[in-house]
């Protein structure tokens, strides 16, 4: 069993940028004054030369950014993801997905999760906005271990990326020793027949949980990890809708545009089934403790297990 490491995600992406740094000194970080919480100061501590704080100037960042990839730069350009996919939209459309540029965006303090900010800072849209956008790759990484290892894939793909990062540490569950992070595949973590449970991001390890409570009560529940939301594995939705017949899915963002909707259109032009979706319903979020928001909103290991049983239960 792997050593647990409890890490928010967004400190594993700073701490992956500084090694990849080491050997690749192309990679340079862009902030908008929000380094500390970020984590990209890890990175400008380390490579001050290679850093830009270009202040709470979101739109300039993204252009700037839009620059340096011109210039044959690999710029990660970061902020909270609600600045980043909100304030900066129309930069990141026009100036980085536009012209394919190979800029990667970093969307920090995304979800219900940011807590005590509130609704104003809590980006439950920030997927299906960057979903919409050609080309760009979107990434929603689970664990410590799967953030090191998708940072390292953003550089190496030649295009705009929007990698999520998370404010609220989690458990890891991967084992470093045997986990292998292929873009746009997802990764199956628990077998089963009777439904199969998708997740992404840092709700991953509630839904394995969930599951594994499950298996102890005798509903064998499929767990598969989406990391890659854009472009999606289809394979592995197709084949787990074909096998099991009925599909939940679970995610920290807007039931509308995001991992759920994705899977949706997967099942419904691939494989017709059921689809339940567990995520925020179509409202903003409130001001109050990371874990206590979780629960209100669904998004723990008790409500997907509920979920997943109330549905085979009365099938």
């Amino acid at each position: 069993m792997a050593e647990i490491v409890n890490k928010a995600t967004r400190e594993s992406f700073g701490l992956a940028l500084c090694e990849l740094a080491k050997t690749n000194k192309d990679i340079v970080v862009l902030d908008a004054d929000l380094s500390g919480s970020t984590k990209t100061g890890i990175f400008a501590k380390q490579f001050p030369e290679r850093f830009l704080n270009c202040g709470i100037a979101e739109g300039n960042m993204m252009s700037v950014a839009a620059g340096l990839a011109a210039c044959g730069k690999i710029p990660f350009a970061a902020t909270f993801a609600m600045f980043a996919t909100g304030r900066a939209y129309e930069q990141i459309r026009n100036s980085i997905a536009y012209p394919k540029l190979n800029v990667k965006i970093a969307g920090s303090h995304a979800g219900i999760s940011v807590g005590e900010d509130g609704a104003t800072h809590q980006c439950c849209e920030d997927i299906a906005l960057m979903k919409t956008l050609p080309g760009m790759a979107v990434i929603n990484p689970a664990d410590h271990w799967e953030m090191t290892e998708a940072v390292k894939a953003a550089v190496e793909l030649d295009g705009p990326v929007y990698l999520r990062l998370g404010r609220l540490a989690v458990d890891s569950f991967n084992d470093p020793e045997n986990y292998s992070f292929e873009f746009g595949k997802g990764i199956t973590l628990h077998e089963g027949s009777d439904i199969t449970v998708i997740a992404s991001g840092i709700i991953v390890k509630d839904a394995l949980d969930a599951v594994r409570e499950l298996e102890a009560q005798g509903i064998s529940a499929r767990l598969i990890n989406i990391h890659t939301i854009k472009p999606i594995d289809e394979e592995i939705i197709v084949r787990a809708a074909k096998e099991t017949g009925r599909i939940v899915t679970v995610e920290e963002h807007s039931i509308i545009g995001g991992l759920g909707d994705s899977v949706s259109d997967v099942t419904s032009r691939k494989c017709p089934v059921p689809v339940t979706k567990i995520g925020i319903q179509d409202r903003f979020g409130y001001s109050g403790p990371a874990k206590e928001l979780l629960k209100l909103f669904g998004l723990c290991k008790d409500n997907i297990a509920k979920v997943v049983l109330d549905i085979v239960k009365n099938a």
